[in-house]
């Protein structure tokens, strides 16, 4: 059960519309069973206006996720720690996630560099005014005014064009050392419209820009007509009153994370919890099903020499303990046959089978 400081939601649910879903991949045998039929939506009713009426802008409806999880699985209550715990603390507790202990910096690093890999080709550049925070320890009159800089990325990407209504698959969660320049290094799962300009991501990310540590933290991103939203809010609604995006992550542990379009939303999962959604209304109702499937790693610095970590900085070709992003799955789509490749000369991959492959290393340094 959770210890978290948030207290559990109560909007009172007044209607309850029943249909169906489905999976057409599995993991491996006995690792998933398909879902019973019992989706449900909910909306949360509202007193009329005081008079005299004024004017008020309009409401998204709040949407209650479906009843399984994307692998199948019913929802059950996360094991969090206590605010403020490490991911080395959470890994060897064997717990799920814990919430920041001090949240007044919230939304500092929301606008921080983010890459993307589409169709026709990966993001390699973008610029930005925002300069990468040091750690605590680090004299803070040796950081270099680095305003205007180009951020260069660098991926490890297994993608596949195939209609869905989203995919799972299971992540290696690491702790990879980021080098004082550097911006971040992550693990993503990202559903992407046929042209790669609408897109929903969930993942895991080391950026003390945005989480104020080296720990590894959920993300959640979107993107809308190409443009970049922001990190872990800009239209994101929160459901779980256990875990929420910037929330600290296990090291060294496997998680599944997922990604499913349902009454109108894109559900975010986590283990074993819904964490919220994005609402279809961020894309016109007209991001409804995936034309692209990718997962991936991904470093973001200021140099075509990275010394930042990617995965747990282990070669994803040459050492079998790296990290892996395994047993991708699809909900009502195609069968799964991953496309992998690296962007980068200083991290690799290694294709397992359609559906796995490790990849990583620890850079040019």
């Amino acid at each position: 059960m959770s210890n978290s400081r948030r207290a559990p939601f109560a909007a009172a649910l007044v209607a309850v519309v029943a249909g169906s879903i489905g999976l057409a991949s599995t993991m491996s045998a006995g690792a998933e069973e398909v879902p019973d039929p019992a989706p449900s939506v909910s909306v949360e009713s509202s007193a009329p206006p005081a008079e005299p009426p004024a004017p008020e802008e309009s409401e998204e409806p709040e949407l209650s996720p479906p009843p399984t999880l994307p692998w199948g699985q019913a929802p059950t209550d996360l094991d969090t720690g206590s605010d403020g715990a490490s991911s080395q603390e959470l890994g060897s507790a064997g717990l799920d996630a814990a919430a920041p202990e001090d949240e007044t910096g919230e939304g500092l690093g929301e606008y921080a560099p983010k890459g993307r890999s589409s169709r026709t080709g990966v993001l390699g550049s973008t610029s930005t005014e925002i300069v990468p925070p040091k750690p605590p320890a680090v004299n803070q009159a040796k950081q270099a005014n680095q305003a205007n800089q180009t951020v260069l990325f660098h991926y490890n990407v297994g993608s596949q064009a195939a209609v869905t209504d989203g995919a799972y698959a299971n992540f290696t969660i690491s702790k990879p050392s980021l080098a004082l320049t550097d911006f971040h290094s992550l693990a993503e799962l990202a559903v992407q419209s046929s042209s790669g300009n609408q897109i929903v991501e969930v993942g895991w990310n080391v950026d003390r820009l945005v989480n104020g540590d080296s720990d590894p933290h959920l993300f959640v991103y979107h993107w809308v007509n190409g443009v970049p939203a922001c990190y872990n809010g800009c239209g994101f609604v929160q459901y779980s009153a256990n875990i929420s995006p910037g929330d600290t992550l296990p090291q060294n542990a496997t998680k599944r994370l997922g990604i499913q379009y349902y009454d109108g939303a894109w559900w975010i999962a986590y283990d074993t919890e819904w964490v919220g959604y994005f609402p279809g209304s961020l894309w016109s109702g007209n991001f409804t099903q995936s034309g692209m499937i990718q997962a991936f790693g991904e470093v973001a610095g200021i140099s075509l020499l990275p010394c930042t970590d990617m995965g747990n900085g282990m070669n994803g070709s040459s050492n079998s303990s790296s990290a892996r992003i395994g047993s991708v799955s699809y909900i009502n789509g195609p069968a799964v046959d991953l496309y992998v490749r690296s962007t980068s000369p200083y991290y690799d991959v290694a294709k397992l089978s359609g559906r796995t492959f490790r990849y990583g290393g620890d850079g040019a340094c």
